[in-house]
C-alpha cells in the first residue's frame, strides 16, 4: 500500500526525473514528504510563471519534459504562462496541480478551478486523477503524449485526497516515445522534385532535434545537395550560422533578401516546424492555405499537416525520422543553385554584422561584437520579449545546437526563471540572459532562485525606461500620442546586489566589456544594466524616425 504521494514520486523516478521545478503549497503536501525520500532535486522558485518557464527550458533544451509543481487556483493561473509558451513552442513539459479534495468540487472550494476548462485549449492534455490506484497508468501516459508526434505541455490536477489515499498500484514502468517515419515512395518523390527544382530553399523548425540531426546529418545533407538553409523563429540554434549554406534566420524583421529568396524559391522544403504567424510574415512568405511554392511540409503531428498550408507533398515524420531516411539519398552532381546558395551565405553574413553607431552614449553593436569575440561557442543564450532581443537574434551567430533558450510565443518575463533552469541543468557552460527592463520586473525575482542555489549566471538588462516594442508601434500609428509605456524602474545593478549577487551599471559603450569581466569573476549571479537611449529601439532605426515618417 503506497499513498498517491509516493506513487507520483516513483512514476517520476521510473521516467529518469532527476529535477523538479516548484512553488510549495498545502495542496500537494503528501508529494513534497515523498520527494523528501527522494534522488529527484526539488529547485524552490519564487512565482510560478518562472517555475513553469524553467519547465519549459528544461525540455527545451533537453528533449524530455520538464516538471513543474504548482498549487490550486493562483498558483495555477500563475503558472498558466509557461504552458501556453510551452504549447506553442512544442515543448514537452508536465504541470502538476494540487487540488481541492473529491468532496468539495463543484462547490467553488477555497481556490478550485476547473482545469479541464480553465488549461483545455492551451495544453495538449488536461486529466485528473479520480483514482489513485490509476496514478502509474495516468503518468505513463502523460510523458508519453507529451513528447510524441509534436510534444506540448500536459496538465495533470491533483485532487488533495488522491495524494493521501494508501492504494495497491502496479510498480510505473518508463513511457514510450512514438515515433513517425517517412516511406519510400514519399522520399522517391522529394528527391524527384529536388532534382526537377531550379530555386529550391530549406527551412528548419519545431523540436524534436538534438546535435547529431541539427548540427551533423542536416548540415551533411545541405551539402550534398548545395542547399540553401534558413531556421524558423528563435530556432536559431538548428544550424551552424557561419556553414556555407546557411541562409539566415526567417523570423520578426527578416532579411529583405531573404524574404525575397523564399518567396521566389519553386520549392520549399518545411522540417519540423509549424511555419505560424511569425516565421511567415503574416502567411505572405508562404501564402495560406495555397503556396506559390512547391511545399514539403515535414512534420511529426499529422493534424498539422494541411491545416494552414496545402503542401505538395505531406510527410507525418519527426525531423530526426525524415533527416536520417533521407541522408541516405544521393544528391546531384551540380545542382544548377549552388551559386545562389553561396550568395545566399554571403547576404547572411552582410545582414549579420552590427552597426557601429547609434544615438546616445551606450553603443548596442560594439557589444555584440565583442560578446561573439568573447562567448565561447557552447555558451547559451535566454531572451524573453522586446526590442532589445533583435540584437541578439539578429547578431549573435549560433554555433551549436543547445544554446538557445528563447519563446516563439513572445512572452515577456522568460530570460531569467530560464537561464536559471538552464545553469541548473549545464554548470559547466556560460550562461546569459538577455532582457529588457519591462521584460526582467516581469519574472526577475526568480534571480533570486539563482543566488539560493549558487548558479552564476549573467543577466544583460537592456534599460531604455519604455516598453519599447509597444512605443515602437505606438509612434508608427499614433506618433506623437505616448500612453501607458513609460516606466520607472529601480537601480538593477544595486537590485542585484541585494539579492546577494553581484551588480554593474553600463552609461558608455566601453564600460560594458570590462563589467561583463568583472561579473564573470565574481562567480556569483550577476546582473550587467545598460543605459541604453530610447531612441535606439531598433539596429537601424530610431523613435524619431518611426514618428516622422509616419
Amino acid at each position: 500500500m503506497k499513498t498517491g504521494g509516493k506513487l507520483i514520486v516513483e512514476a517520476l523516478e521510473a521516467n529518469g526525473v532527476d529535477r523538479i521545478y516548484c512553488v510549495p503549497g498545502e495542496s500537494y503536501l503528501a508529494v513534497l514528504d515523498a520527494l523528501h525520500d527522494s534522488r529527484i532535486q526539488s529547485v524552490v522558485c519564487r512565482q510560478e510563471g518562472g517555475a513553469a518557464m524553467m519547465a519549459d527550458c528544461h525540455g527545451r533544451l533537453t528533449g524530455k519534459p520538464g516538471i513543474c509543481f504548482v498549487t490550486r487556483g493562483p498558483g495555477a493561473t500563475n503558472a498558466s504562462a509557461g504552458v501556453h509558451i510551452a504549447m506553442q513552442d512544442s515543448i514537452p513539459m508536465i504541470l502538476f496541480i494540487g487540488q481541492v479534495a473529491s468532496h468539495a468540487k463543484e462547490r467553488e472550494a477555497f481556490q478550485e478551478v476547473n482545469y479541464r476548462r480553465f488549461f483545455g485549449d492551451i495544453a495538449k492534455w488536461v486529466v485528473e486523477i479520480d483514482d489513485a490506484a490509476r496514478i502509474p497508468e495516468l503518468l505513463t501516459r502523460a510523458f508519453s503524449v507529451a513528447t510524441s508526434g509534436r510534444p506540448g505541455p500536459v496538465v495533470i490536477s491533483l485532487p488533495e485526497d488522491m495524494l493521501t489515499s494508501e492504494v495497491e498500484a502496479p510498480v510505473a514502468l518508463p513511457a514510450i516515445q512514438v515515433e513517425t517515419h517517412p516511406g519510400e515512395a514519399e522520399l522517391d518523390r522529394v528527391e524527384a522534385l529536388l532534382n526537377a527544382a531550379k530555386r529550391p530553399f530549406v527551412i528548419l523548425g519545431g523540436t524534436r532535434w538534438d546535435q547529431r540531426l541539427a548540427f551533423d546529418d542536416i548540415q551533411a545533407i545541405s551539402e550534398k545537395w548545395s542547399l540553401p538553409v534558413g531556421v524558423s523563429f528563435r530556432r536559431q540554434m538548428l544550424f551552424d550560422h557561419l556553414h556555407a549554406n546557411y541562409a539566415g534566420d526567417v523570423g520578426i524583421g527578416i532579411n529583405p533578401k531573404l524574404a525575397a529568396r523564399i518567396k521566389e524559391a519553386d520549392l520549399v522544403l518545411l522540417i519540423g516546424g509549424r511555419f505560424g504567424e511569425m516565421p511567415s510574415s503574416d502567411y505572405t512568405l508562404l501564402k495560406s492555405p495555397y503556396p506559390d511554392q512547391q511545399l514539403v511540409h515535414v512534420h511529426a503531428d499529422p493534424d498539422e499537416l494541411g491545416r494552414v498550408y496545402r503542401p505538395t507533398i505531406a510527410i507525418n515524420a519527426s525531423p530526426a525520422a525524415f533527416v536520417r531516411a533521407f541522408a541516405r539519398r544521393k544528391g546531384p552532381a551540380a545542382p544548377g543553385w549552388a551559386e545562389e546558395t553561396k550568395k545566399a551565405h554571403a547576404d547572411y553574413l552582410a545582414w549579420s554584422t552590427p552597426p557601429l553607431t547609434g544615438p546616445g552614449p551606450v553603443q548596442m553593436g560594439p557589444i555584440m561584437n565583442w560578446l561573439e569575440k568573447t562567448l565561447p561557442e557552447d555558451a547559451i543564450l535566454t531572451n524573453g520579449a522586446g526590442n532589445y532581443a533583435t540584437w541578439v537574434h539578429r547578431f549573435h551567430r549560433f554555433r551549436r545546437y543547445g544554446t538557445q533558450a528563447a519563446p516563439t510565443s513572445g512572452s515577456m518575463g522568460y530570460g531569467t526563471p530560464a537561464a536559471v533552469a538552464a545553469k541548473g541543468l549545464f554548470p559547466e557552460r556560460e550562461v546569459i540572459a538577455f532582457a529588457g527592463d519591462g521584460c526582467f520586473m516581469m519574472n526577475g525575482q526568480e534571480f533570486a532562485t539563482a543566488v539560493q542555489y549558487g548558479l552564476p549566471i549573467i543577466v544583460i538588462v537592456v534599460n531604455n525606461g519604455i516598453y519599447g516594442t509597444i512605443r515602437m508601434h505606438q509612434e508608427r500609428e499614433y506618433p506623437g500620442r505616448v500612453e501607458a509605456t513609460d516606466l520607472k524602474n529601480p537601480d538593477f545593478a544595486a537590485l542585484a546586489r541585494a539579492y546577494g549577487g553581484h551588480g554593474e551599471t553600463v552609461r558608455e559603450t566601453d564600460e560594458f566589456a570590462p563589467a561583463f569581466e568583472r561579473a564573470r569573476a565574481s562567480g556569483k549571479p550577476s546582473i550587467i544594466e545598460i543605459k541604453l537611449d530610447p531612441e535606439a529601439i531598433t539596429p537601424t532605426r530610431t523613435l524619431s524616425d518611426i514618428r516622422d515618417k509616419r
